[in-house]
């Protein structure tokens, strides 16, 4: 087995408009900085909290009320994460975000970045776009920023944006973590198992990696 093959994996299932998907990316990373001499590579997988909605998504309001009862309550609960990422000196201001969006093919903005090297940019670029400048990261055009802003080239962009078969490695990817064991995210599983859910601390997460490395998972 060469190096390359030997490096542990670490699978996160979330979704872009999963606020503690967002701030748990933001946890990873302070573990991960805590760990020495411990080589992961780190991949992206999709999750989406609401693959029932229209293509062109939802207003904001709208969706409150369907899903929490109100706008307001939507804010009420809100309030808890957004502590959260307060506290792990992350910006949220849900308050900008208008519409709630479809986000397949955010997800597949998400598997091609993957493939050329800047998924996590990407990731970030998404995180940031939706939670901090209220940006629907459904919309194509969105999208296209995105992904150029990370490195990608505007053809492959085009390319999978306008291509409906992407839509199946997407299910077929989302199956396979239900089948895992994923209920919910944001999910960590490690060498195809899983870990933890939720945006746990560094040290939760820190501590569990290195319990997974010991029993050789």
């Amino acid at each position: 087995m060469n190096d390359t093959a030997a490096i542990p994996v670490l699978d996160i299932v979330s979704d872009v408009v999963c606020p503690w998907c967002y701030v748990g990316k933001r946890r990873l990373e302070r573990a991960l900085a805590t760990l020495e001499d411990f080589p992961i590579t780190v991949r992206w997988r999709p999750y989406e909290l609401n693959p029932t909605l229209p293509r062109a998504g939802m207003d904001r309001r709208e969706y409150c009320e369907r899903k929490f009862g109100s706008l307001e309550q939507a804010r009420r609960l809100y309030a808890r994460v957004e502590a959260a990422a307060a506290e792990d000196d992350l910006p949220m201001h849900v308050e900008r975000i208008a519409r709630t969006p479809n986000t397949r093919s955010a997800h597949r903005l998400v598997e091609l970045a993957g493939e050329h090297g800047c998924q996590d940019a990407v990731v970030d670029g998404l995180f940031a776009a939706y939670f901090v400048e209220g940006r629907d990261v459904g919309d194509p055009a969105t999208l296209r920023d995105i992904g150029l802003a990370a490195g990608l080239a505007g053809e492959a962009i085009d390319t999978m944006l306008n291509d409906a078969a992407g839509d199946a490695l997407i299910e077929a990817t989302e199956r396979a973590a239900r089948e895992a064991g994923v209920d919910g995210v944001p999910a960590f599983l490690y060498n195809g198992r899983l870990l933890f859910s939720g945006a746990q601390s560094p040290e939760t997460i820190a501590l569990a990696l290195k319990r997974a490395r010991a029993r050789g998972l």
